[in-house]
C-alpha cells in the first residue's frame, strides 16, 4: 500500500492539478440516481415501495433542478410509468443497487476543469454484490463528459462529508477498516484527500462498524449545514446501536474547529420515537441527518413522527433560510437502511 499511495502522490497524479470537493449546497449542474432496486436484494414485498419512493425523490429535485436517472434496459416502462413528466432523464445502464451516494463518481473542481473520483466501490466491504455497481463511477463521469480520476483508496460518498472549503468529516469505521483499506493509516488517507478532494483538515469520527452494512456512514451522523456549523444526528432509544455512538460524536465535534479556525457550531435533530408501521423494522433508518441539499431546496424525510418530523422540518429551515424544505416520505428506502442523501449525488456547474 505504502509504494501505491507513494506513486500516486509523487509519480502520476503529482501532475500539477490540484482538486477540491465543493460543498454539497453549491449550484448544482444535476443530480444523479439509479433506479436500481431488485428483487434479489429487496425482496418481493418492498420493492414496489422502493420504486416508488425512488420516483419521488426524483421528481421532487426535478423541481428544482434536472435529474438523471441511470436505469437497467428492461425497467425503462417501468421507471416512465413512475416518473411519469418530470425533468427526469433516463440513462440505460446496468446496475446492482440503487446507492448512487456510494457507487457514483464523487465530483471535483480545478484550474483544468471538473472530473469524478472513482473510490473503487467494493460492496461495503464486499458484504453485497457490485459487478456493475463497481463501475457506476466511470458510466456516469463519462456521461458527464468528465475526466475518471483513480486512486487506490477505497471508500463511498456516504462516508465523507466536506464543507467545501477543506474542512471533512470522515468516520473511522468505515475508511479504515480492514475490508476496504487494509493497512492504510489516517495520515496516508488525509495525504490522499489532501490531493483528490483538496482537504486540510479531517475530523474523524469513530463510527461503528458491523452493524450497518456501511459500517457507519458519515451522511447518517454528521452533515454541514455552512461554514463552521455542523448537523449532527441523536438517537435516543437506549437499546440502538447509535445510541452512544451519537452521543460519542457529539463530544467530538463540539470540541472541533474547521480548517479555517472557526470553533464549530453543531446543531442537534433527534431522531423520531415512532415510525409509520408497515414498514418498520430492524434496520429502518429512522433519521434526519440524511436530508439532500439542491439548488434552492432541502429534500428530507418525514415519518410519521408529528413532533420530531416538525421539529426537524424548522432545525433545517433554520440552518438553510433562503431554501425550501420540502419533506418526504421514504419509509420503503429507509426500511433497507438507507435515506434520501445515499439515493443521490450531486454533479456541480463547470
Amino acid at each position: 500500500m505504502t509504494e501505491a499511495l507513494s506513486s500516486l502522490l509523487l509519480g502520476d497524479a503529482d501532475d500539477g492539478r490540484r482538486w477540491s470537493m465543493p460543498d454539497e449546497g453549491e449550484p448544482h449542474k444535476r443530480t444523479w440516481m439509479a433506479f436500481g432496486a431488485s428483487k434479489d436484494v429487496w425482496g418481493r414485498r418492498l420493492l414496489p415501495q422502493v420504486r416508488h419512493d425512488l420516483a419521488l425523490i426524483a421528481t421532487t429535485i426535478s423541481r428544482f433542478e434536472p435529474v438523471s436517472m441511470l436505469v437497467r434496459p428492461d425497467e425503462l416502462d417501468i421507471a416512465r410509468h413512475l416518473i411519469g413528466g418530470a425533468n427526469v432523464e433516463l440513462v440505460v445502464a446496468q446496475l446492482d443497487d440503487l446507492w448512487i451516494r456510494d457507487t457514483g463518481p464523487v465530483f471535483v473542481k480545478g484550474d483544468h476543469g471538473r472530473a469524478g473520483v472513482d473510490f473503487n466501490f467494493n460492496g461495503w466491504g464486499k458484504k453485497q454484490r457490485h459487478r456493475y455497481d463497481r463501475k457506476v463511477a466511470e458510466v456516469v463521469a463519462r456521461r458527464a463528459g468528465i475526466e475518471p480520476l483513480p486512486t487506490e483508496l477505497t471508500l463511498e460518498g456516504g462516508g465523507i462529508e466536506v464543507d467545501g472549503e477543506g474542512t471533512a468529516i470522515i468516520t473511522e469505521s468505515c475508511v479504515l477498516n480492514n475490508n476496504r483499506n487494509r493497512g492504510w493509516k489516517k495520515e496516508d488517507v488525509e495525504a490522499e484527500l489532501r490531493y483528490l478532494l483538496g482537504l486540510e483538515k479531517i475530523i474523524w469520527l469513530p463510527g461503528i462498524a458491523g452493524f450497518d452494512i456501511t459500517d457507519g456512514h458519515t451522511d447518517f451522523y454528521a452533515r454541514f449545514a455552512g461554514p463552521g456549523v455542523v448537523v449532527a444526528g441523536l438517537d435516543n432509544d437506549p437499546d440502538s446501536f447509535d445510541y452512544e455512538v451519537t452521543r460519542a460524536h457529539l463530544d467530538i465535534l463540539q470540541s472541533q474547529t474547521d480548517a479555517r479556525g472557526r470553533e464549530l457550531r453543531v446543531e442537534v435533530i433527534e431522531g423520531p420515537t415512532e415510525v409509520r408501521p408497515q414498514f418498520d423494522s430492524e434496520d429502518f433508518a429512522a433519521g434526519y441527518i440524511n436530508f439532500y441539499v439542491c439548488n434552492g431546496a432541502v429534500i428530507a424525510p418525514g415519518f410519521g413522527d408529528f413532533a420530531a418530523d416538525s421539529a426537524a422540518r424548522a432545525t433545517l429551515q433554520r440552518l438553510f433560510p433562503d431554501r425550501q424544505v420540502v419533506q418526504i416520505p421514504i419509509d420503503g428506502i429507509a426500511a433497507g437502511g438507507g435515506g434520501i442523501h445515499c439515493t443521490t449525488q450531486q454533479e456541480p456547474v463547470g
